[in-house]
This record gives structure tokens, sequence and C-alpha cells, in this order.
């Protein structure tokens, strides 16, 4: 089996990825990015138990500068995240560019790949696992699959040893077939951590978790997962 790294945040999209990546591949680090954000505690611990269960060594890689870059509703104590307690408002455009533009961190995700690659180079692995997928895509350009063809152009000149390639084991999955996945996998709902916001319990309006709650719903699903919420 080709070695991998894994980019492991600890919600649903990148533990679901990782988990099919583990059918391809000898997972031989799982990374969590700690930049600020409101959920960090939350999203390590979520990684971290994954990690365990699936006997991955984990490493939580800090980057505090990045927090301070722009004015992201993830970071800012002062900013507050856009809400979506009807779940129809996720098909608006505007609303969800609105979102995006809100939850942007710069270059967040070029960075933490960058990251990955130097770790993947160093330690012989040939590819980088994420938990890019179809939906967020269509408001979050780092999500899409030309960010990742494109990556992985630049990834051939920016490493020599063994030049990694990025690879979503979701990428063409919306959260809808990401849920009915889960139910297949039998991934357990108690350890992922989907949501914007650091509290006891995920808070079921920012849009992580309404995009969440939206795709159990669509599954029919969405009484086995109110427990995680504090709106219900």
């Amino acid at each position: 089996m080709d070695r991998a790294v894994v980019l492991l945040s600890g919600g649903l999209d990148s533990t679901l990825s990782c988990l099919l990546a583990r059918d391809h591949h000898e997972i031989i680090l799982s990374l969590t990015f700690d930049y600020g954000q409101k959920a960090a505690l939350k999203e390590i611990q979520a990684a971290r138990k994954m990690a365990q269960q699936w006997h991955m060594r984990h490493q939580v890689v800090e980057l505090p500068w990045l927090k301070n870059l722009g004015e992201s509703a993830l970071t800012s104590s002062t900013r507050l995240l856009p809400k979506f307690h009807d779940p129809e408002k996720l098909k608006e455009k505007k609303a969800t560019e609105k979102s995006a533009e809100a939850v942007w961190v710069p270059n967040r995700n070029g960075i933490f790949i960058n990251i990955a690659a130097a770790f993947a180079e160093s330690l012989g692995a040939s590819w980088i696992i994420t938990g890019f997928n179809r939906e967020e895509a269509s408001t979050f350009p780092d999500n899409s699959s030309d960010f990742v063809h494109r990556t992985n152009r630049a990834l051939e000149l920016s490493t020599l040893l063994f030049p990694p390639k990025v690879k979503s084991y979701v990428q063409e999955m919306n959260k809808k077939e990401m849920v009915q996945k889960i139910i297949e996998r039998d991934l357990s709902f108690d350890n992922f951590w989907s949501c914007y916001l650091g509290g006891k319990k995920m808070c079921g309006t920012c849009e992580s978790c309404a995009r969440t709650l939206a795709a159990f719903q669509e599954n029919e699903l969405s009484e086995k997962i109110r427990y995680r919420f504090s709106i219900f």
C-alpha cells in the first residue's frame, strides 16, 4: 500500500475521507491544525479520538499567526458567524456566498496542504488525503477538483524526493451522499465535530452545522443526530 498523510479536522468530511482512504493506503500520519479557530479544541479532540480508534499517529500543528490574517468569523472574537436556521437558506446563492466570505481564512487550505506536503516528502508518503467535497466546492474554490489538480501540478515542482499528490475520497460527494456512506460503513455519530464553534454541543445554526443537519434530514435520520446539537 502507498503511504499517506491525512488532514484530519475531526469533521464529517475529513473523517469519512480518512476512513475510505484506509482501504487503499497506509496512513502514517494524521495532521490537525490549530490556527486559533473557535472550534480548535473540539476539532483536536475529535481528530485525536479517530486517530486512536484507527491506530494512526496524530500530530497537532499550531499556526497562531494565521488567526491574525483577515477578519474571519472562524477566528475573530468580535465577528459573528452567519446563521442558517432554515435549511432552505443553504440553497440561496447570496446567503452561502456571504457565509463563505465571513468565514474565509486567507489561503488556509493552501497552507495546510503545503505543510502536509513537507511532512509527506520527509516521510516518504505518496498521498495527502483531504475532505474536499462537491457540496462545499460550490462556494469554497479551495475544495474543488480544479484546486486539487492545480495544487498537484505545483507540488510536482515544490517537492523533489517523494512528490506527493492530494486526493479526497469524498471529492465527488455531497453531504447527503456522505451520510449514506457513513451509515454504510457503520461510523459512529458520537465522535465527529462539524461546527464552527466550540461549545459543549454543536450549535446547529452555523453553515457547517446546517449542512450536516440537512444531510441527515434528507436521509430521514435527523432523530439519530439531534442529541449532538444544542438547538434541540
